[in-house]
């Protein structure tokens, strides 16, 4: 048994010194960490405890809350309020914000998606957690418009994800790092130091069932990658979908590729699918912090400023070069220099020969 493993607290004591919270900041993603072991056991306990099933409520998005979003989230909560240093968080389930009088002092906000791909649990498919760590105001409590912070402002970021082993990522602007939990220990070790995801990929991620919603780039580039060899990106692409954003977007950070959940015609009155502030922008910061690009198909994501704390937005991000083609598909749409049927890159081979 290797005994020589940096733990995730040898590791943020040294990678955040200098920093003007580092012992705050420290505390608190040591906090995560332990919310994310316990929600580790309740999953791999899967039906035992009776808590993979549909609620009859639904979450301020709409969306019918499962038994393990209520679990996972009050945990969350109750760690946060005890913690001191947390003034107040933001959750995909609460309608609004929560401040804490216990944390009036506290340096720290946290906005954060508890369980993410809840639909999976009950076919017991890869799931996960999400967190962005914000600066809090000081002297006063937070309003909500303390929440409204581009996703460029956001001092850490990561997910857990919740898998044949229990992996917690981060970034506090230092690179991406990867901590597998022991479940022996209840100990996170260091794995995957410094990931960096490839620039060019043969595989993207996304929901083809809303095929007939997307916007027409989004249609013709995925149109390009399908033609494979024999079309204008002369080579051969595979298709991957999880449904749970973590568990997509961790496949890419592990062997590259792109994830899109773009904008759509479903439901007009929706700019996009996820979720700005706790999904889109900390799985943004991660993804760039490993070479990666974050971007709604116009603009970066994390440069986005946030008009609510539920605001929606589209989403693509990988590896950068396949991000910044997907753009360019949106900008030539947008000129009016292609239209449906027809790939504004059929005239430029070039340009792929330069990106493989």
């Amino acid at each position: 048994m290797r005994t020589s493993r940096t733990t995730l607290t040898e590791f943020l004591r040294n990678e955040l010194k200098g920093h003007a919270n580092a012992s705050d900041l420290t505390e608190l993603l040591e906090e995560i960490a332990r919310v994310v072991t316990r929600i580790s056991h309740l999953v791999a306990r899967g039906g035992i405890d009776d808590i993979t099933g549909k609620l009859q409520s639904e979450n301020v998005q709409g969306e019918v809350q499962m038994k393990l979003d209520v679990v996972t989230n009050d945990l969350f909560i109750d760690a946060f309020r005890q913690s001191g240093i947390v003034a107040g968080i933001a959750s995909e389930e609460m309608d609004s914000p929560l401040s804490f009088p216990e944390g009036r002092d506290g340096k720290f906000l946290v906005v954060f998606d508890p369980l993410d791909g809840s639909s999976n649990v009950p076919v017991n498919v890869s799931i996960g957690s999400i967190f962005s760590i914000l600066g809090a105001p000081n002297g006063r409590p937070p309003e909500d418009n303390d929440y409204l912070q581009p996703g460029s402002s956001q001092l850490a970021s990561g997910y857990a994800i919740y898998g044949p082993s229990t992996m917690l990522v981060y970034t506090a602007g230092h690179g991406t790092h990867g901590f597998t939990l022991d479940s022996a220990t209840e100990t996170f070790f260091l794995t995957h130091a410094n990931l960096r995801i490839p620039d060019t990929t043969s595989e993207f991620a996304i929901n083809s069932s809303n095929a007939r919603f997307w916007e027409v780039p989004v249609q013709q580039y995925v149109e390009d990658c399908i033609a494979g060899s024999e079309g204008v990106r002369e080579r051969d692409f595979n298709m991957r979908w999880v449904g749970s954003m973590v568990a997509d977007v961790h496949r890419i950070l592990m062997r590259g590729g792109v994830y899109l959940y773009p904008r759509d015609n479903k439901k007009p009155i929706k700019a996009g699918r996820l979720r700005l502030m706790y999904e889109a922008n900390p799985m943004s910061f991660v993804v760039e912090q490993a070479g990666g690009k974050g971007s709604t198909g116009r603009e970066q994501i994390m440069g986005v400023v946030p008009q609510l704390v539920h605001q929606r937005v589209p989403v693509i991000m990988g590896s950068s070069q396949e991000v910044s083609l997907i753009e360019r598909y949106h900008r030539d749409f947008d000129s009016g220099e292609a239209e449906k049927g027809y790939s504004p890159l059929f005239g430029e081979r070039s340009l792929f020969h330069k990106m493989q």
